[in-house]
């Protein structure tokens, strides 16, 4: 079986931050995003990857690079413009070469392993197997209807959604597929939609399997669900110190130190990891923050955050909640003070702040 994961987004709904950097390279827990995706398909026995990459390849190329530090072998896929997922699952068919394939998409996190059902797909073969979560807002998703245990509908973000259940970002397919994804027609966005091609199977005749998944499921291309995944993630570390804490500072919870890093005058109370080589010191760190390698924090209190690598905030008079912050941002004090502050910043941008 081989994997097929989807990298090719342009992740507009996380700009400014992926003006400069692929979405699903940005970090959750001091990880990208799309490392997980690898991780999991990995621990469900899948080692023949594709990646399906657009404008950002040569990033994703460079981070991912052959897929040998996973134990896997990947492959480059090009896909000249975001067309769909489906246009993703047709340009793949030379690389899938008829076998059963699982497709993930780079940008989204699960809570539990995909093990047990890549198993029960390739025992059973079905023609398409999909996993369902439970969600508040399905207009927002693909959404499923089910009669019993086979799938007898699939709608692209309904206006009046017939369940509530939504296609989490992985999919389980056989040769079948392309079939149907030759078969349909562009949407209305101009793009091939993949429920369309599920849809094609089901009135083909052929079974498609649905399972509920137990546990958390996030697609990380708001910056509210991707602050929430790093809260779930932060939240299932142990708490590991590799560098240097200094007796005046105090460490509460689960707290992971990086190798290199130096906390000095600070409280840094868990969840929370910091990357290596990052200096915090007089400040105060928070549950659920992601403190990115290289890191300065000094003077400031942050929580519920991520902070990528190089950035330095500095000298703050109010906390800072609820922030993404790019690469090598500088923000600091300037003469006058705000009341509050929220940031989402693009990488190498820098902020004064009047006080």
């Amino acid at each position: 079986m081989k994997g097929l994961i989807l990298s090719g987004g342009k992740g507009t709904r996380l700009r400014p931050i992926t003006y400069t950097r692929a979405k699903q390279l940005v970090p959750v827990a001091n990880k990208p995003v799309l490392f997980y995706g690898l991780e999991a398909l990995v621990a469900a026995g899948i080692r023949d990857i594709g990646i399906v990459v657009g404008d950002t390849a040569a990033e994703i190329r460079a981070a991912v690079q052959d897929g040998s530090r996973w134990g896997a072998r990947v492959t480059y896929i090009e896909q000249d413009a975001p067309r769909g997922l489906a246009h993703a699952v047709l340009i793949s068919e030379s690389f899938i070469q008829g076998d059963q394939f699982v497709m993930y998409l780079g940008d989204n996190l699960l809570k539990h392993s995909i093990a047990s059902f890549v198993d029960e797909f390739h025992r059973e073969k079905p023609a398409a197997q999909i996993l369902l979560a439970k969600v508040p807002d399905p207009q927002m998703f693909g959404v499923a209807e089910l009669n019993g245990q086979r799938v007898v509908r699939l709608v692209e973000k309904p206006q009046e959604p017939k369940s509530d259940l939504a296609l989490v970002g992985v999919y389980m397919f056989g040769r079948e597929v392309f079939d149907s994804v030759k078969r349909i027609k562009p949407s209305f966005r101009n793009e091939l939609e993949i429920t369309d091609a599920i849809q094609d199977l089901i009135d083909q005749g052929l079974e498609v399997r649905p399972h509920i998944v137990d546990g958390w499921w996030k697609d990380t291309g708001k910056l509210e669900d991707m602050l929430e995944a790093n809260r779930l993630i932060l939240d299932t570390l142990e708490a590991k110190i590799e560098g240097r804490v200094s007796d005046d500072s105090r460490i509460e919870g689960k707290v992971v130190v990086g190798p290199g890093a130096v906390i000095e005058r600070s409280i840094v109370r868990g969840p929370v990891i910091i990357g290596a080589d990052a200096k915090i010191s007089g400040a105060y760190i928070g549950p659920f923050t992601s403190i990115g390698d290289r890191v300065e924090i000094r003077e400031t209190e942050i929580e519920h955050s991520i902070v990528l690598e190089g950035a330095v905030i500095a000298d703050l008079a109010n906390r800072i909640e609820d922030s993404l912050i790019g690469r090598g941002v500088h923000i600091y004090r300037a003469p006058k003070k705000p009341s509050a502050y929220r940031f989402m910043l693009g990488d190498n941008s820098e902020v004064g702040i009047r006080w």
